[in-house]
């Protein structure tokens, strides 16, 4: 890699860290959609998943107590059991549509957008963990029907919001959710231990002073041949296709700057592992093994956290995935939702 390309890979890594990646399917993809005692094989054709879903979705917008509207989805049967996903940092509702086409026809599927991503405002409060975490509690409370649980879905951000949830509000873990699995995100050190910028041996990791300037950065995405490359290297696998990449970039170059720079500065010394603790429920640590912005080293100390709780279902790595596995590795991906979905 070029000078001038780590200039520009450092500088995307304000932007980059909700893009994801696709691994490229040569003719077709083989999508397995599975029932509670079947699995089902279609051939659907390349990138078809990422199409805008057929299905009408409900919508809701829930009002917080510090003005922040939510916006919120809900696919599929009404009585259906419930999946909620919550995406990452400077993503929206929109990234889950691999998903929402791969299950709602069997499952309720409900997304939202994160505070101040998306249709969602951004309120008052200080951003932060604890915003997050009272976020997905009001999301459950308003989407979990009486007698469900749901598969709590979380990726990068998304699994802090989880994790941040469970160790604020330990009484509403069992109460609305079944599983749980954490995407391709971490619980702490997320500057120290990133491996987007390749640095000399003598700096084997980016300065976090440094790193934490660049993740508060509000920096505007203007889009060109340039930033799609860099934004491809920080956050994609090399294989990814043409119209994954687009996918992805369009879906982060709507995040407003000032969001961005806004949430960067809150991850950027985030440290939420003590809520690990009260994740009582059966879970799935996944992250792909070319994932640079949460490497696995963070999978790795989540999984054995976990494990030693007594609370770890598995650990799944992904071969030659990036970081954003749910996008890049649709299929197996979906399959471990249904497969705790089916617990």
């Amino acid at each position: 890699m070029t000078s001038s390309s780590r200039t520009i890979a450092f500088r995307a890594l304000a932007g980059a860290a909700g893009v994801g990646a696709v691994a490229a399917a040569a003719a077709a993809i083989r999508h397995k959609r599975a029932t509670r005692g079947l699995t089902l094989s279609t051939e659907v054709a390349p990138n078809e998943l990422l199409r805008t879903p057929d299905l009408r979705p409900d919508v809701t917008e829930i009002l917080t107590d510090d003005g922040a509207t939510l916006y919120v989805r809900a696919y599929g049967p009404v009585d259906g059991d419930p999946i909620v996903l919550s995406h990452g940092w400077t993503c929206s509702t929109e990234y889950w549509y691999p998903q929402v086409n791969a299950l709602a026809e069997e499952y309720r599927v409900i997304t939202y957008d994160q505070r101040g991503h998306g249709r969602s405002s951004v309120g008052s409060l200080p951003l932060g963990p604890d915003v997050l975490a009272d976020d997905l509690s009001e999301v459950l409370k308003a989407t979990v029907r009486e007698g469900k649980k749901a598969v709590l879905v979380g990726h990068s951000m998304g699994g802090m919001s989880i994790m941040a949830w469970a160790g604020r509000h330990p009484g509403e873990v069992k109460e609305y959710a079944s599983a749980v699995l954490l995407a391709s995100t971490a619980c702490d050190r997320l500057v120290a231990e990133t491996t987007v910028i390749p640095l000399p041996n003598r700096f084997p990791r980016v300065p976090v002073p440094v790193g934490r300037a660049v993740l508060k950065t509000p920096v505007p995405l203007v889009s060109s041949p340039v930033m799609t490359r860099a934004l491809q290297y920080v956050s994609m696998s090399p294989n990814a296709s043409r119209a994954e990449v687009q996918f992805c970039e369009n879906i982060v170059r709507d995040c407003k700057p000032r969001i961005r720079g806004g949430w960067g500065a809150a991850l950027s010394g985030l440290d939420i592992h003590e809520a690990l603790d009260h994740l009582a429920v059966p879970t799935t640590v996944l992250v792909g093994s070319m994932d640079r912005l949460t490497p696995p080293v963070h999978a790795r100390k989540l999984a054995r956290v976990l494990d030693e709780a007594g609370h770890l279902e598995r650990l799944i790595v992904l071969p030659g995935v990036g970081h954003m596995s749910s996008v890049e590795s649709i299929d197996e991906f979906d399959k471990e939702i249904v497969r705790l979905r089916n617990l």
